[in-house]
């Protein structure tokens, strides 16, 4: 089957087609933004921009706001964004208050987190062990919208990635829960991150909040023994 698929993508190439591997948790969510009349996506955890770059290669042309706190990232994160008039970037963190802080940088940078890392994570991924930590700013969601960064009157998509801090970001979103229409955020099945709270109490709390779970996908697992880590959800009211 595998050579057959080889042969199959070998044939398309001499076409000019080329199959491409796209980032987990990517290609339900954008169907749904058309559906829910999505008209901005708030990018938080955005790294160096994978998602939202995908996100727009599949047909969502609304507006995107990136948020990544660590300034490698970011600087690459700029330069990808560059071309495109209706992606701004913005180079702070996301949270539950207003303020400064500390971020631990990990040394594959997609892992990096404001939470320590549990001894599952090292075990599971050692090559996201933390090198340093980074001094970063942070803001509440609904901060950014009554400074008027953020429009309440918007159709507003939240994809949040940040390494276990996603419950804190929603928390400090509260107030401005009645524009934010769907939400996709990463879940752990065990601790990963020191002190995070793990799947199911997520779910809970977002359907305590009105968002129902509309499906979910595996996004990291134990290569030793192949157990499923974390997951992305997808929740829309």
């Amino acid at each position: 089957m595998l050579k057959m698929f080889s042969k199959f993508k070998y044939y398309l190439r001499r076409n000019g087609i080329n199959i491409q591997k796209r980032p987990a948790g990517v290609f339900r969510p954008a169907a749904l933004l058309e559906k829910y009349e999505i008209n901005l996506l708030l990018d938080i955890g955005a790294n160096v921009g994978d998602y939202a770059n995908t996100i727009r290669s599949l047909g969502y042309n609304g507006d995107i706001y990136s948020f990544e706190p660590l300034k490698d990232a970011f600087e690459k994160l700029k330069k990808r964004s560059g071309h495109d008039d209706q992606w701004k970037v913005f180079n702070i963190a996301i949270g539950d208050f207003d303020g400064k802080s500390e971020i631990n940088v990990a040394s594959n940078s997609e892992s990096s987190s404001i939470l320590d890392m549990s001894p599952n994570h090292l075990k599971s991924a050692p090559q996201s062990v933390y090198t340093r930590r980074e001094e970063i700013i942070i803001k509440k969601l609904d901060t950014l919208f009554e400074e008027k960064v953020l429009d309440i009157q918007r159709n507003i998509f939240l994809k949040v990635d940040t390494q276990g801090f996603e419950k804190r970001v929603l928390e400090g979103g509260l107030n401005s829960m009645s524009s934010i229409k769907g939400i996709q955020l990463e879940m752990s099945l065990i601790e990963l991150y020191e002190d995070e709270p793990l799947m199911v109490e997520m779910i809970n709390y977002l359907s305590d909040l009105g968002y129902r779970l509309c499906f979910l996908e595996p996004v990291f697992s134990d290569p030793n023994t192949s157990q499923l880590l974390q997951v992305d959800g997808v929740f829309y009211k």
